[in-house]
């Protein structure tokens, strides 16, 4: 972190010490940007970006920061916006992104992302390295101000994994801005084994926010994971992340449209769903749980004999699944839960927790029940062999990555 300081609020240097002493990340340093011109090799890989040199970004900033779609950015170190400030990313921006799990862009409550990409320009944020893996840097996290279940209270808040930033209220509507054809490839770093980013994290984010047209490509953990929150996301991809493709948790209860998911070599499940956050428990009064509604999923495994889950629902999750084609998995849907604090099994016979059209491929379990609930398969899913997933072909040409 090599920016120049700036002095700034007590209450901004309150956050920065809670956030070093309570994860593993490296030290923030107070910082504003810093227009040097970094010595990293600029390459290929979208937008409409010229050749000069890139501009060095990060630090914690309490003003807005607009950058230029003709330019290529480099990220050395976190970039933070604060509450009241605007991050505009126009069209084509390439943002490559230095290695380390303290490498992320973070999008504070009360702050904005203007991320407005197009099928042709999208907006890029990649690793700077010369050869690319999993894990190279953290993602893009967002942080709003909706409902969440880890906490007592309308207004309550709680911190995230990465930086230990605020999230969580009682505002629905909450709006965090524009994310809309972005593609964020080789992210997930992890500070430790508990500490991970995801290649795009909605800690309590609302449904004023819009988010489309989104891939996250090769990360190391989640692809997409939601931290309650209301916010609405549709056509998104994500191709091979080494965790879950899509997760939830904390009360999540927004609408999730055209998800395309496709597993690499190193996978784990393509959607992972938990009706609380099992490291916490639900805290929420009164008690509520994750309640999505999924809409036209495709998912992509390597095979039923290679084992794994396209979809784990657990911790008393709730949601209803519409048009789903699931494809070389050795269990579709994978059920757990309890007759106490997760009651899975209860929300599938009250028809909270349901499937309507899908279709198996190369699949050998259709449905496993480990909810301590008696239910049939028929009972769970109507429409077996009606699914026909979503057309990624079609809204994934021209900006997302195969």
């Amino acid at each position: 972190m090599k920016t120049t300081k700036i002095l700034m609020s007590f209450a901004i240097l309150a956050i920065l010490f809670a956030s070093c002493e309570a994860d593993d990340t490296a030290e923030i340093v107070i910082n504003n940007i810093d227009n040097s011109i970094d010595n990293s090799t600029n390459t290929t890989g979208g937008g409409n970006n010229d050749s000069t040199s890139p501009i060095t970004i990060g630090g914690i900033q309490t003003t807005d920061l607009t950058l230029d779609g003709t330019r290529n950015y480099f990220l050395n170190e976190a970039l933070i916006m604060t509450e009241g400030t605007t991050l505009t990313i126009p069209a084509g921006t390439v943002i490559r992104a230095a290695s380390g799990a303290n490498v992320y862009i973070a999008i504070s409550q009360g702050a904005r992302i203007e991320a407005n990409g197009t099928a042709n320009n999208p907006i890029i944020m990649t690793s700077n390295a010369t050869t690319q893996n999993a894990g190279d840097w953290g993602g893009l996290i967002l942080l709003g101000r909706a409902p969440i279940n880890s906490v007592t209270g309308g207004d309550a808040t709680s911190t995230s994994e990465i930086g230990q930033l605020p999230y969580g209220g009682s505002i629905s509507d909450d709006d965090s801005g524009v994310i809309r054809y972005v593609r964020v490839e080789y992210s997930g770093g992890a500070a430790d084994g508990q500490t991970e980013n995801n290649g795009l994290s909605f800690y309590g984010v609302g449904n004023g926010t819009l988010v489309e047209y989104v891939q996250a490509f090769e990360g190391k953990d989640d692809g997409f994971e939601f931290f309650g929150g209301t916010v609405n996301a549709r056509f998104l991809a994500v191709s091979g992340s080494q965790d879950d493709s899509i997760d939830w948790t904390e009360g999540y209860s927004g609408n999730l449209t055209d998800v395309y998911i496709v597993h690499g070599v190193e996978h784990d499940k393509g959607f992972e769903c938990d009706g609380f956050n099992t490291d916490i428990g639900n805290n929420s009064d009164p008690l509520f749980f994750s309640n999505p509604t999924v809409t036209n999923v495709t998912i992509i495994g390597r095979g039923s004999a290679t084992g794994n889950e396209a979809i784990r629902l657990r911790a008393g999750t709730q949601g209803l699944f519409n048009n789903v084609l699931i494809q070389g998995f050795e269990e579709g849907f994978d059920l757990d839960g309890d007759m106490g604090d997760s009651p899975t099994g209860q929300w599938v016979l009250d028809g909270t927790l349901a499937v309507s059209g899908v279709t198996f491929t190369d699949v050998i379990t259709k449905v496993k029940n480990d909810t301590e609930f008696t239910f049939s398969d028929a009972d769970f899913i109507s429409g077996d062999g009606n699914g026909t997933g979503t057309d990624f072909v079609t809204w994934g040409a021209g900006w997302a990555r195969n």
